[in-house]
């Protein structure tokens, strides 16, 4: 969820800084072995808003990798190894993440992180984790820059750290398709398209424009806001005026939710439609008139996966008062991903727990059945499984509309 500035910049070198007084962390290996058990401690960071407007995706994202670190200690899945979850809270901002960031770093038991949700707060947090060879598994981010480079646009594609995965697609395909769908199967060819300047909003608006005015749509008004705007009447009023047929909203649900319900009730009966970060029930809680409204989500409904059946089920039996939400799957995958990169580096290291560098380099190369379909990496650390889902409120619930793979 997602253009690197001078101040993200500055927060990371700040953040390198620290941990250059702090001395080199990157090479030192887990300790904390219980002399009762014969296991060593492996830690694995989360971080994510666990409170909050966001906080519904954040406590998925963080309930989804605790339960797959219980799995693996339940199956022993690493042999020597007992695993343990140290989740922080980034309140949905880049500031705290960097900090996190930082304090994660500053743990040598810490061998990979799951998170976090936005790509905003995974800016200030990829050079600290790049420096300590600590391993990153994002659930959520969507910015394509964070893996490709900030000229992937033009075609000029560089990874800039070799700490940083993610097993959710990009926005480089979650916008085209979008803007895919409503122009050929939903016939929308007039749209009033709205961000909110965040890295995550502004740059799935930035790829839906691209391709919607390639297919021949035609956007009758552009508009920026604020994430913490909830009024929104001088843009209602300039939405109803446009000749709109859909709003397109580059931003989350705290937001679009108020958006969309004030629209509908100045009877503006028009669909919004929005990506990943506003596919969640608390969407519908904000906004009870948001029947017809559109989201996009990374991958295919995890409900409707065979190879999710028995997350679901294990989910509900560990009695998380939270729901997974959008990304308890990828949350799954991703901590699994660093559990086999663990566990290959192990048994690389004649049974004994690696460093850093050597787990980052083992998730490079996984390939595993996941939650979500097959879990593995490309060179630049995005995930393989390119597809993604077109979901409508319908009767109270967010309800399939398509799925597929975005056709370049």
């Amino acid at each position: 969820m997602r253009h690197r500035s001078a101040v993200v910049v500055s927060i990371a070198v700040i953040g390198a800084l620290s941990l250059s007084a702090c001395g080199s962390r990157g090479e030192k290996k887990a300790d904390g072995g219980n002399s009762n058990s014969g296991s060593t401690t492996v830690v694995i960071g989360v971080d994510s808003p666990l409170t909050g407007d966001l906080s519904a995706l954040g406590l998925g994202i963080r309930n989804s990798a605790d339960l797959a670190i219980k799995k693996a200690n339940e199956t022993n899945e690493v042999p020597g190894v007992k695993f343990e979850i140290k989740a922080l809270d980034d309140t949905g901002k880049p500031a705290p993440g960097q900090q996190n960031a930082t304090q994660l770093v500053g743990d040598p038991k810490v061998l990979g992180v799951v998170g976090p949700l936005n790509s905003s707060v995974s800016q200030s947090m990829q050079q600290i984790f790049d420096d300590a060879s600590l391993v990153q598994v994002s659930p959520a981010n969507t910015g394509v820059a964070l893996s490709q480079g900030e000229k992937w646009a033009s075609g000029e594609k560089k990874r800039p750290f070799t700490s940083y995965f993610r097993t959710a697609t990009t926005d480089a395909v979650q916008g085209p398709f979008a803007a895919q769908f409503l122009y050929s199967d939903a016939k929308k060819t007039k749209v009033f398209l709205i961000d909110d300047q965040k890295t995550y909003g502004a740059g799935l608006a930035g790829t839906f424009k691209g391709e919607f005015t390639k297919l021949g749509g035609q956007l009758v008004g552009e508009e920026h806001v604020n994430p913490d705007d909830r009024d929104f009447a001088a843009i209602v009023t300039k939405v109803k005026s446009s000749g709109a047929e859909a709003v397109y909203y580059g931003g989350e649900y705290p937001a679009a939710g108020p958006l969309s319900l004030q629209l509908k009730e100045a009877n503006v009966n028009i669909p919004l439609m929005g990506g990943d970060g506003i596919q969640s029930g608390d969407f519908i809680k904000l906004n009870p008139k948001s029947q017809g409204d559109y989201a996009t989500a990374v991958g295919l409904p995890v409900e409707s996966l065979d190879t999710a059946k028995k997350f679901i089920a294990d989910y509900k039996a560990a009695g998380y008062k939270d729901a997974y939400e959008t990304y308890g799957g990828y949350s799954y995958d991703s901590a699994w991903a660093i559990i086999q990169g663990v566990k290959q580096a192990v048994k690389d290291n004649n049974g004994k727990v690696p460093d850093r560098k050597a787990v980052r380099d083992a998730v490079q190369k996984v390939s595993f059945a996941g939650v979500t379909g097959t879990v593995s990496f490309d060179e630049f650390g995005d995930t393989t499984n390119k597809q993604l889902t077109v979901y409508t409120v319908k009767d109270g619930k967010w309800a399939v509309e398509k799925s597929g793979t975005f056709k370049g």
